[in-house]
């Protein structure tokens, strides 16, 4: 290491002693040599959670002596230790500067191949954190390059992601020339110049994105980029095909912002109705409680199919099961209309059938006396449409009902009279069977 890193990570030449105790590792291996360095490894992250950057900076020295060791195991497990603890070292450390941090990641990156492209890929985050893009670029340009030997075919998603951050660095560049471009007039040849520069970026960043996106896991960041920029230059099929597939694949993970995303885009291309139904009832069965939910409700209140208007009141009920969602006005005022509609469509069983599996917790949940002088407290139009909703589901002997009803609040005085006179007619615990 230069002497500009030795000044902060200095190592020792005190040998292993041979008699050591053996300290088992995570994955139950055991190292006879680990148990010396222990003690570091707690002082330094010690140090590092008090923000003590100069103390962990000497707990290092004690610890450096793994990697002039020649055995297989410390060259295994000590690189990743001290890349991790001596990168943050170096980059809060008051004294350290760039040229320190990359001597160390460039002396880190040649200790054991298989660490070579993740510290050169968190190298280049650092630089490009610093305001340093081409030099991040560069950085990743060579890495790209890395090959080992059979080493080379296991780290291909790594190399695959190595790419596909380059894509970003591009669609970075691409977003800076799209703010230029809406500050130019069409006229101006800056205009076309600029025009030329975004398709450039472009047509790199989809080449470096192309190849990560088809690999089974979790790239929103770069799908979001790349759909931006496909959408934007008209290639809209081949945007669609790529978030249909992000999304249904079997081989990717779960994600519900693969469905969120899809459904953003069909909303942009005006997709018909039955479409972005199609997706947010995916997204339904997997987050329930989705901001996104309300919007599904209504557009199941637009259909004209009688089972969509049935989805439509167990999205609402769904969405109300969570404490996140409690003070939600809309989606009481949703269900309160939901509710009022049903009844009145002749549709009770479906009512029945939401509560049934609800009547013996949501009472407690959401109906108590305590929420009925707290919600009038702080949100009165909360608090109505919550009484009506009660009323509804508990009859008029509810004691939250009760509550709202009797206060004397001249703008709700005509609303309350009305909601009185139809949990009296519709409420399902006179008109249940």
């Amino acid at each position: 290491m230069s002497g500009s890193s030795e000044e902060f990570l200095k190592p020792e030449t005190e040998d292993d002693d041979p008699g050591e105790p053996s300290v088992l590792s995570g994955s139950g291996m055991c190292f006879p040599w680990l148990q010396k360095h222990i003690d570091s490894v707690g002082f330094i992250q010690e140090a590092l959670l008090k923000h003590q950057w100069q103390q962990a900076a000497e707990y290092m020295h004690s610890f450096f002596q793994i990697l002039e060791d020649s055995d297989n195991n410390k060259k295994q497990v000590a690189p990743k230790i001290i890349w991790k603890l001596g990168s943050e070292i170096l980059y809060y450390h008051p004294k350290s500067s760039m040229e320190t941090f990359n001597t160390f990641a460039d002396r880190m990156k040649n200790i054991g191949v298989m660490n070579y492209l993740k510290i050169s890929l968190q190298h280049a985050l650092y630089l490009l954190h610093h305001g340093m893009l081409d030099e991040a670029s560069r950085n990743l340009s060579q890495a790209e390059t890395w090959r080992y030997g059979d080493k080379s075919s296991s780290q291909k998603v790594l190399i695959n992601l190595i790419k596909a951050y380059r894509g970003l660095f591009q669609y970075y560049c691409w977003s800076t020339n799209k703010m230029e471009l809406s500050k130019l007039d069409e006229d101006d040849y800056a205009c076309s110049t600029t025009s030329q520069d975004m398709l450039s970026h472009s047509e790199k960043a989809s080449i470096n994105l192309d190849a990560l996106i088809k690999v089974p896991g979790l790239w929103d960041p770069f799908v979001k980029s790349y759909v931006e920029m496909l959408e934007f230059h008209g290639a809209l099929d081949k945007a669609h095909k790529i978030l249909t597939n992000y999304a249904y694949d079997e081989k990717f993970p779960l994600n519900p912002n693969a469905h969120v995303y899809l459904y953003n885009f069909l909303k942009r291309v005006k997709a018909p109705r039955e479409k972005l139904i199609s997706v947010l009832k995916i997204l339904y069965q997997i987050v329930p409680s989705h901001k996104l939910m309300l919007e599904f409700h209504r557009l199941l209140q637009k259909s004209e199919k009688e089972e969509h208007h049935e989805l439509g009141l167990e999205v609402l009920f769904a969405v109300l099961d969570f404490a996140g969602c409690t003070k939600n006005a809309t989606a009481w005022q949703y269900l309160a209309k939901c509710l009022r509609q049903t009844l009145m469509g002749s549709h009770l069983a479906w009512v029945q059938e939401e509560w049934s599996s609800r009547k013996n917790w949501w009472p407690h949940f959401h109906f108590s006396y305590f929420w009925a002088t707290n919600d009038w407290k702080e949100d009165k139009a909360l608090a109505y449409e919550k009484a009506f909703v009660a009323g509804i589901l508990l009859g008029k002997g509810c004691r939250y009902f009760r509550y709202i009803s009797k206060q004397d609040h001249q703008p709700l005085r005509k609303k309350i009279k009305r909601i009185k006179k139809f949990v009296k007619k519709y409420s399902i615990v006179t008109t249940g069977p």
